[in-house]
């Protein structure tokens, strides 16, 4: 029987797509992998481990917490594979999710915190947090939002909602690991309030390992500069809300691209990053998903450079 060969940790993270910085993380604080180590001490993962790892990524990818993939024995770990081999999320969960839609829309219509708080709590638990955020927080914003703009709520039932959403991702985020690369700084421009959507990426970009900063909202660009420095940011990501003028989109950030140093990558996401027109040196993020998917792809070329 032929023994596959180890691997150092820059061809583990070619090879699932984790990036170091969360596999150091993951190994601090969940105690897995647990590589050994080679003649000049660097580390060295076997490949049961490796095969381990880039199954965990498949599921991490639809929803699940690394905390809960570590724990799970290996009945449920290969039940759980055989679920996400067999299609992922099915019809019935997709269902599932917009019936918790339109109960929790029920729910801030009648006034009911208490009940909605709770059941916010339990979709993130029974989810996991980047589901959460992307299954059910993004829908949700966008039907209270509907709701709004029909008459349906009054301007203090989608505040409300906003301060239950802020409180629990503010939460989540609190609990995440933190010192993982890159640095984000993650703000919004002069002019632009809204905060959810800066919330949901930090608690995203969080999760998988990034560390991140936030200015919170309305930071004037010579600031985002200073604090860029100061922090040794990797990337910037602005948040634009449909309600930000699309004419200030391009000259805004035009400037803040000219501000930042080169080797920092500027991102911009929200529903106003759907009307921004192409620009260099500036990576759109028109989804949550985006977010992800610029986050492997700047940690892949650093992993190429090196």
């Amino acid at each position: 029987m032929t023994t596959l060969p180890s691997m150092n940790i820059s061809a583990v993270e070619r090879d699932t797509g984790l990036g170091k910085d969360t596999l150091r993380v993951w190994e601090r604080r969940y105690g897995f992998p647990q590589p050994t180590r080679d003649d000049n001490g660097e580390r060295v993962y076997p490949a049961e481990q490796v095969d381990r790892l880039r199954q965990m990524k498949r599921l991490i990818d639809q929803g699940h917490r690394p905390g809960r993939l570590v724990a799970a024995s290996d009945e449920e770990f290969e039940q759980l594979c055989s679920v996400a081999t067999s299609g992922g999320r099915s019809e019935a969960a997709a269902t599932g999710e917009a019936s918790l839609i339109a109960r929790m829309i029920a729910l801030l219509k009648a006034n009911d915190v208490p009940a909605l708080r709770q059941a916010l709590n339990q979709a993130m638990m029974r989810m996991g947090l980047q589901r959460f955020v992307i299954d059910v927080v993004a829908p949700l914003n966008d039907a209270v939002g509907e709701a709004w703009m029909t008459g349906e709520f009054q301007v203090f039932e989608e505040h409300l909602y906003s301060e239950q959403i802020k409180s629990l991702l503010h939460q989540a985020i609190a609990n995440l690991p933190t010192g993982g690369a890159p640095r984000v700084l993650l703000t919004t421009p002069p002019d632009e309030q809204h905060v959810l959507g800066l919330l949901m990426v930090e608690a995203l970009l969080g999760l998988d390992g990034a560390t991140c900063i936030s200015l919170g909202t309305q930071t004037p660009l010579v600031d985002i500069q200073l604090a860029t420095a100061a922090h040794a940011a990797d990337i910037v990501a602005v948040s634009l809300s449909a309600a930000f003028s699309g004419r200030q989109v391009r000259p805004l950030l035009s400037q803040l691209r000219a501000m930042l140093p080169a080797s920092v990558e500027l991102w911009v996401g929200g529903a106003g990053a759907q009307r921004m027109p192409a620009q260099d040196g500036i990576v759109p993020l028109p989804t949550l998903q985006a977010a992800l998917d610029a986050l492997e792809s700047w940690r892949r070329s650093r992993a190429n450079d090196n």
